[in-house]
């Protein structure tokens, strides 16, 4: 999993209890996920699907950094399946985890999936060329 982007939980971030609403974390992820799915499959005309089992195991407190990491599960003819964590930066501590998102190409006309032409393998292989090209290590 590639933790690729951070956040600093700010106090219009929190809730009634001072920890990091779940509402503002499930946007995160959204966003993240879609960014993350737009590189993947290098298409700006996605949608998302579905965001199937997320469960939240910490609190995130004020001031704390927050990182999201990404991993792609599955890739259909015009979906992409993607897993999402979410740590404190400092702790390692899991924040929230949100798995099976799905997102689907679809045609900038028509709005209808699309095929997108990327198979697993090769995404992984992109991911490793990426990784190289930008001298970063797992």
């Amino acid at each position: 999993m590639r933790f690729l982007s951070r956040r600093l939980v700010m106090p219009s971030d929190l809730n009634y209890g001072n920890s990091l609403f779940g509402g503002r974390a499930l946007e995160w992820i959204d966003e993240e996920a879609a960014i993350y799915a737009i590189c993947q499959l290098e298409t700006r005309y996605i949608v998302t699907k579905h965001i199937g089992a997320i469960s939240f195991e910490s609190p995130a407190l004020q001031g704390d950094v927050v990182e999201f990491g990404l991993t792609t599960k599955k890739v259909g003819t015009s979906s992409i399946t993607i897993s999402c964590l979410v740590r404190n930066k400092a702790t390692k501590k899991t924040i929230c985890v949100a798995d099976d998102i799905v997102f689907v190409a679809v045609d900038p006309q028509t709005r209808k999936p699309a095929p997108h032409g990327k198979e697993l393998e090769a995404l992984k292989q992109q991911t490793l060329d990426e990784i190289k090209s930008l001298n970063m290590l797992d």
